[in-house]
């Protein structure tokens, strides 16, 4: 069997994962803190049919070899973790990270989760929790007669109550940040999981030791441009067809290899 027809479908099957994942990005591109994938991609084994540097001759050498390949694969999919849009909500729990740094959610099993999407709520018990109910990791609380609350850039709340005038300092705002946070687990819902990859989590002060500030009544929209995936998936499909058409042309030489007569 022809190597064109193993070594081209491989190449489908790299561009078929391409527009999976172009179509992720494209269907989170309006995800509040989505950061988009980009695939990268490895050649697999190559076959060596001579060695360059073989010799032929007295003081002669093949200056180059031969080789024959068999195809890609994808290797990675890797999150880039650049800045999105900011959209000004003038809600007063919509937070945005300006700069490094993930927000950190506890779950129900007691596990630390991170995000970059700041659109958080208030429960009946007060405290400040995400679209899913997953509390802020410091807890936070609000008290139910707070007239308003205030989230400094460096993630100091302040809450003004009846019969004051000043504001009252009740709780901080603490980020985490990764070496590598291209090599956080995506879980779904907005959250990422720490793994040996990514190095433990950085604990600090927003605007402090590298991690960004906070700005209250924004939200960071996903970082998806969508021009871009439409002309990579314009890309990943002229490739699919293309290998499609090794494929085929790979088949019409078997087929007249088939027909010879002696």
């Amino acid at each position: 069997m022809m190597r064109a027809l193993w070594t081209a479908a491989s190449g489908m099957t790299g561009q078929q994962f391409k527009i999976d994942t172009t179509a992720n990005n494209l269907a989170n591109v309006n995800t509040t803190g989505f950061k988009k994938s980009r695939v990268d991609f490895q050649d697999l084994l190559y076959q060596t049919m001579k060695y360059a540097g073989t010799p032929v001759t007295a003081g002669a050498q093949v200056p180059t070899g031969i080789q024959i390949g068999h195809g890609v694969r994808p290797v990675a999919t890797q999150r880039i973790f650049s800045q999105g849009t900011f959209q000004q909500t003038d809600n007063p729990l919509d937070l945005v990270v300006e700069g490094d740094g993930f927000f950190q959610i506890l779950l129900p099993d007691g596990g630390v989760r991170y995000t970059r999407d700041g659109a958080f709520k208030r429960d009946s018990d007060g405290r400040i929790v995400t679209s899913d109910g997953f509390p802020l990791e410091p807890e936070i609380r609000i008290d139910d007669d707070a007239l308003s609350v205030s989230i400094g850039s460096d993630g100091t709340v302040s809450i003004m109550m009846p019969n004051q005038n000043e504001p009252e300092e009740v709780d901080n705002v603490l980020l985490a940040r990764f070496i590598n946070p291209a090599g956080l687990k995506s879980d779904g819902r907005n959250l990422y999981t720490a793994t040996a990859a990514s190095g433990e989590p950085i604990v600090g002060v927003p605007g402090l030791e590298g991690f960004g500030v906070l700005a209250q009544g924004f939200l960071e929209m996903s970082n998806v441009q969508v021009v871009e995936e439409m002309v990579s998936m314009i890309v990943a499909q002229r490739a699919y067809e293309t290998n499609s058409k090794a494929i085929q042309a790979a088949d019409d030489m078997l087929q007249t290899a088939n027909n010879l007569r002696r």
